[in-house]
């Protein structure tokens, strides 16, 4: 009879062998993984020029190619264009420069203008003494909470920062907005001196008329009632007003791209078309002046990348 056999007839359990014991660590080892999330990534800003915000996982993804147009083709917008491209060359250069609001009537380049300024001042400044490239950061609305935790990791960053929420407003029960004004300036801690914060938005205050109305109607104080929310657009230093455009200019912006593209197309067919494309959907804009470009292009087969 061998030990093993004895053993087991006297009713012992026997040792685990050397391999049992081998493979029981390695499963353990091996739960353990599970339970720890990986490592993250050190932020490569070096990477690219643009990212956006991710904050469920609180990553910032590359963007390799930008979506945006070149600033020539950006008309009817002139004095605001030449604002904000001051502002935002005195902050690439280090200099005080303010927040932004873009705010005012859709499809008037808002969004638009705010990327081709990005890559304006680096192309302009481009191999100036002591330059390093602007980084634009795209944060979404329903994002904005996160701004704080954002802030953080920009701060220490060796690069200046735009961070950029198109379309951004606020609606009755919404309380993210506070978020926003502590960053903007009204925070414990100062707003990091290498990032500043542009946005776009239709309202002028970010939040609905019939909203702010409702408030003061149902206050005991109608006033106050308002002036925390109120108060949000006063944390912009500029406010830049971009308004519906007029038969000359949407016409100007149409042959403009026409131009850049190489759309050699009759003048009068062209501003005949993009009148009545105009028409068909009740207003002149920059971007209803890209979409007819962009009906034409097809049609002439011909591409606008």
């Amino acid at each position: 009879m061998t030990i093993k056999e004895d053993a087991g007839l006297s009713g012992r359990a026997l040792p685990p062998t050397a391999e049992e014991i081998e493979r029981q660590l390695a499963r353990i080892a091996e739960l353990l993984e599970r339970l720890v999330p990986p490592a993250k990534q050190p932020l490569n800003f070096a990477s690219a020029d643009a990212f956006v915000w991710h904050a469920d996982q609180a990553t910032l993804q590359p963007v390799p190619k930008v979506n945006r147009i070149e600033m020539t083709l950006l008309r009817g917008i002139d004095r605001v264009r030449d604002i904000l491209a001051d502002n935002t060359e005195r902050f690439s250069k280090g200099l005080p420069a303010n927040n932004a609001l873009l705010w005012g009537a859709r499809g008037m380049g808002k969004s638009s203008l705010v990327k081709a300024t990005h890559a304006d001042i680096n192309r302009r400044l481009s191999g100036s003494p002591g330059f390093r490239p602007l980084k634009l950061i795209e944060i979404h609305r329903e994002d904005i909470e996160s701004l704080p935790h954002l802030m953080g990791l920009l701060r220490e960053a060796p690069y200046r920062f735009l961070v950029f929420c198109d379309d951004l407003s606020f609606d009755a029960d919404d309380t993210s907005y506070k978020s926003l004004k502590a960053v903007l300036e009204g925070g414990i801690e100062k707003r990091p001196r290498n990032v500043l914060f542009y946005a776009t938005s239709n309202r002028r205050h970010l939040l609905p008329r019939d909203m702010m109305d409702n408030e003061r109607s149902t206050a005991i104080n109608p006033g106050e009632a308002v002036e925390e929310k109120v108060s949000l657009s006063d944390r912009f230093g500029l406010w830049l007003g971009f308004h519906k455009c007029s038969q000359d200019e949407y016409l100007a912006m149409v042959h403009g791209y026409a131009e850049h593209f190489g759309l050699n197309e009759d003048k009068d067919k062209i501003t005949t078309e993009a009148l009545e494309w105009a028409t068909t959907r009740g207003a002149r804009s920059g971007r209803t002046a890209s979409q007819y470009i962009q009906d034409l292009a097809g049609r002439l087969e011909k591409t606008t990348e």
